[in-house]
């Protein structure tokens, strides 16, 4: 192991808990040992991935948030005694690793719980959420301190709890913190002062109106979670341990308004003067670690970093809040494993939290313990499978009920938490197959291929692989997306697969193998708009094959549209975005964390935007363009980049031998990319 990563291998104790090293796996919803949106059970698919983990040296295992109240159905977990039962020995699996495992418990979301769109009639209409209650209590799920507006559905109010529900809340916590004891289970985390999820609308001002003793000054604020910790310390003992999790600061300036990293603004939440009192008080209350980063459902970007998020971009506020107190600090939020070293060697924290790297690569703690950095497969914070929750504007939650009810998977990893339906088993009749391009599709194809004990051969038409995801990966922004092109560049090498380069394949019957995987990508649409010659697309633009000039009109404002606006302010041009639709990146399947980041960043540098309007013309220095009204207007401008989208361009049409991958079967995101090859891999 390279000495710069030993600070993260040294053991450390959270009470009286020794844990053997300094990685945290820090909790996901969707990871729940109990289920996610389902009754509670002791979920297979969950163990088997903590299992997976534990064997491959991390030092503290946290599952996502387990809800002490089903959301289907509402009973309360600690009466699911059959699912604690099991547990029992999943601990001991897990402790002959010499792994430890804490139990994230939530009170729920409050007004952040994620509401469906065909869900929000059953919170405006009193008699339809009570027809509904039964099975799905919307009312109960989105309860907050006080009437609030809807994260998800803007227009709409929750109802504020009763004094009686938050008490039912804290006894709740300690029966089931004191089962998870019973189980073996090392401790527990309290879900959560973090994120602005239920508690934590509690404790901050913007959310908290009440007028009882759970409003008003800071001791009434933290009232809950305080309540909660001596509850359960009383059931369990003052030794068990009980970790919280923590946002040192909410990076809030309003409802559904977040503040951009290094912006000067007013904090309508937790700011940091507050934080640093808070820290402190909430450890002498009884908690004996800080599991933390910044962060609200209005600020989603800085719990979940997307790719435009800076790395580490937790660690100031976190290293500052350390100061405060005497108990651990745990820091999270895109943290890279040579920052991690150093600050847990220079004391600045206690250590690294990572979630989303072990979505990807369960192996990646031991591949860097044993010098194998070039084989960990990069998380490119995508956001496409473990957090695919989508919201613009006229909608609430916009994900499917499929991707709700399935979070923590990873689009570059199928198998993650679906291993039934994923798994590599070796092939009866190992196979001679030709995938023609070597895109991410073409080479996930070949890669699994091989791993499955095929001959896979892949038929390149230019000197290097990639395909469109060497444009995608171009913006100094997406230097993990340049990362995982590399990877697998290195996997293919490492597997021998052979790689024809600039063999444009034109007739399937000049190729002889038994499978052919066509992967040839997609190719840009094109509108009928006058003077359209004049404009550059997407991908011409990224590769630098065209230029542009200062004053750009992006037409266009889906992901890559808004993608390539970003880039151009970021290069200190001024983009124009012109899109049809009534907000940008109207998608569904595109994460709140990566849109809400963009959508943010735009109104806070006052970037142009026209929306619900149509470009229609281009001429030498300007653009026509009508808006919803049918009303003209003339833009100047010195470029205009073309984002409109793509459309699969598949050689041939599917049959029996010939398989189609990648956006030429259909043209989606990484994930789709990914999971259609290993679809078709494990067919073959």
């Amino acid at each position: 192991m390279d000495k710069q990563f030993e600070p993260l291998f040294t053991p450390w104790k959270i009470g009286n808990c020794e844990i053997k090293n300094r990685i945290v796996l820090c909790p996901m919803g969707g990871t729940s040992i109990f289920g996610w949106m389902e009754p509670h059970h002791f979920d297979k698919d969950a163990a088997s991935f903590f299992i997976e983990l534990a064997k491959n040296n991390v030092g503290l295992i946290i599952p996502g948030i387990a809800p002490i109240r089903n959301v289907l159905g509402g009973q309360w977990l600690y009466k699911a005694k059959g699912a604690f039962r099991q547990l029992k020995g999943f601990m001991d699996e897990i402790h002959k690793y010499g792994a430890k495992l804490f139990i994230q418990l939530t009170a729920g979301f409050g007004r952040a719980f994620s509401v469906p769109t065909n869900m929000v009639p059953m919170l405006k209409n009193k008699f339809l959420g009570a027809l509904a209650s039964p099975i799905f209590n919307v009312s109960r799920l989105c309860a907050s301190p006080s009437v609030l507006p809807s994260r998800w559905a803007e227009d709409t109010k929750v109802r504020a709890l009763t004094h009686k529900e938050i008490q039912d809340m804290v006894q709740a916590f300690a029966k089931t913190a004191k089962m998870c004891k019973d189980a073996g289970v090392d401790g527990v985390e309290v879900h959560a002062v973090h994120e602005g999820y239920l508690i934590d609308q509690f404790t901050t001002k913007y959310t908290n109106f009440r007028t009882d003793e759970y409003g008003g000054s800071f001791e009434n604020r933290y009232r809950f979670p305080v309540e909660i910790v001596k509850a359960i310390k009383s059931a369990c003992g003052e030794d068990y341990p009980v970790s919280l999790r923590y946002s040192v600061v909410s990076k809030t300036k309003g409802f559904c308004e977040g503040a951009m990293p290094g912006e000067e603004y007013t904090e309508v939440g937790r700011d940091m003067e507050e934080s640093e009192k808070a820290a402190k008080y909430l450890e002498d209350a009884g908690y004996d670690m800080l599991n933390a980063d910044n962060g609200t459902y209005d600020a989603w970007y800085w719990a979940h970093p997307p790719a435009y998020m800076p790395t580490n971009c937790n660690l100031e506020e976190v290293s500052h809040i350390r100061k405060f107190v005497n108990i651990p600090v745990v820091c999270a939020g895109k943290m890279d494993p040579v920052t991690s070293a150093n600050a847990i060697k220079d004391g600045k924290i206690d250590a690294m939290g990572v979630a989303r790297q072990f979505l990807v690569d369960q192996q990646w703690v031991t591949k860097l313990m044993e010098g194998r950095l070039e084989d960990i497969q990069p998380c490119i914070c995508c956001h496409n499978a473990c957090f695919a929750m989508s919201h613009y504007k006229g909608v609430a939650q916009a994900g499917s009920l499929s991707d709700t009810m399935h979070m923590a998977r990873c689009a570059l990893n199928p198998m993650t938490m679906d291993g039934g339906k994923y798994d590599l088993k070796p092939a009866k009749v190992s196979k001679r197959v030709a995938i023609i391009g070597g895109g991410i599709g073409g080479m996930e194809v070949a890669r699994v291929c091989t791993l499955r004990g095929h001959k896979a051969t892949i038929y390149e038409k230019s000197d290097k692989l990639g395909g469109v995801f060497i444009a995608a990966s171009a913006p100094e922004f997406k230097e993990r997306d340049r990362e995982l092109i590399d990877w697998y560049r290195r996997q293919i090498a490492k597997l021998n697969i052979e790689v024809k380069y600039n063999t444009e394949v034109k007739d399937l019957s000049s190729i002889d193998a038994d499978e052919i995987v066509i992967a040839t990508g997609s190719k840009p649409r094109h509108i009928p708009i006058t003077g359209v010659e004049k404009s550059v697309e997407a991908c011409e633009y990224l590769l630098g094959e065209k230029p542009v000039g200062n004053t750009v009109a992006v037409i266009g404002g889906g992901l890559t549209g808004c993608e390539v606006a970003y880039d151009l302010y970021l290069k200190g041009k001024t983009p124009i975005i012109v899109e049809t639709l009534n907000d940008l990146m109207v998608s569904n399947g595109l994460c709140l964390a990566n849109s809400s980041y963009l959508r943010d960043f735009f109104k806070t540098n006052n970037v142009e935007v026209h929306l619900e309007s149509k470009c229609k013309e281009i001429k030498d220095n300007s653009i026509v363009i009508t808006d919803k009204e049918g009303k003209e207007h003339e833009i100047n401008v010195d470029s205009v980049i073309m984002a409109v989208g793509y459309k699969p361009n598949p050689l041939v049409e599917e049959s029996k031998h010939t398989h189609i991958v990648g956006d030429a079967y259909k043209v989606g995101n990484l994930r789709t990319v990914v999971w259609r090859a290993w679809d078709v891999a494990l067919k073959i």
